[in-house]
């Protein structure tokens, strides 16, 4: 498929995933070898770039207000559902593909009119109804459509479109809590890549991710602790030790979402979901954190009340 880099040839067939052992030897990049020196580095410039042009746009959409916000997410979420898409081995300009980003999209139109629990709600009716159009669209010529993975991607991209929208609409306290979940997640990605390739050491999950290491995931909690409390005490000062607390709870979140991202592309056999982004692989490489973070900032907002920032 297009856009998708497979870590080796003799994958399934159809598209189909399937589980597969631990890929040795290749799979472990020159950047996770002791001694690799500065070829530890070389994505650094690559990535610093990527970051350089879509940190500032997504920062100006949020500060600039929930219309501009809205229309970034909508756009973020049609091409991460074009991934998931392709990531699937179908297309989105037919069925049952088309039905991830027409349902992630209608859900995400309710939401922003107002109608959250509408909203939730079409996302469950769209996972099934993807579900049964991809397993019954099953037949001789196509025997891979994987129905389930197919379906999968309405909750995983919706849920964190429709959390992102809320998060944002509330007028009050929604520019802020934007800001922090942004800001902590992307110092969580930042500390956890500093410090994994400068100290190495134990793999974090050497099953799922064989270059994520336990060094990588305390600098990366660390950094999200120390940014989440300097964001907090610049937009709403008071609460550092709650807003720390919240820092925390968003890193590890979003850690979680990026092992839980390597995991599928293990299960498809891919090294990255597309090459739209220059060393960042495709969106929902990018994007694993918020997407796993975004959702518990969205309740917690919601437990909170409107105007309350997430750290209060």
């Amino acid at each position: 498929m297009a856009g998708l880099r497979r870590r080796a040839p003799g994958g399934g067939g159809g598209g189909f995933p399937r589980p597969r052992a631990p890929l040795r030897g290749a799979a472990l990049s020159e950047a996770a070898l002791p001694g690799a020196g500065p070829k530890r580095w070389r994505d650094l410039r690559k990535r610093f770039l990527s970051a350089l042009v879509l940190g500032p746009a997504a920062l100006a959409c949020v500060w600039l207000g929930a219309e501009p916000w809205t229309m970034l997410i909508a756009i973020a979420v049609a091409l991460l559902t074009w991934e998931w898409v392709h990531l699937c081995g179908l297309s989105t300009r037919a069925l049952p593909g088309m039905a991830v980003p027409v349902a992630v999209l209608a859900s995400g139109v309710l939401a922003v009119a107002g109608h959250v629990r509408a909203g939730l709600a079409a996302l469950l009716v769209g996972w099934g109804l993807t579900w049964w159009a991809a397993a019954r669209m099953r037949g001789p010529d196509r025997p891979g459509q994987p129905a389930g993975w197919l379906a999968a991607g309405v909750l995983y991209i919706g849920i964190a479109g429709i959390a992102l929208i809320e998060l944002r609409h509330d007028n009050q306290a929604g520019r802020a809590n934007v800001l922090f979940l942004l800001l902590v997640v992307w110092a969580s990605d930042i500390g956890a890549y500093m410090a994994g390739r400068t100290f190495g050491g134990p793999k974090l999950a050497p099953a799922v991710s064989p270059n994520k290491t336990w060094s990588g995931a305390v600098g990366g909690l660390a950094a999200a602790i120390l940014v989440g409390v300097a964001v907090a005490a610049a937009l709403a000062p008071g609460g550092a030790s709650r807003a720390a607390a919240v820092a925390a709870m968003l890193g590890v979140m979003a850690q979680a979402g990026d092992l839980l991202e390597s995991w599928i592309k293990r299960r498809f056999d891919v090294k990255d979901t597309s090459s739209l982004i220059p060393g960042h692989g495709g969106l929902l490489d990018r994007l694993d954190g918020v997407i796993a973070a975004a959702p518990v900032a969205a309740l917690l907002a919601f437990v909170l009340g409107q105007g309350q920032p997430l750290w209060r």
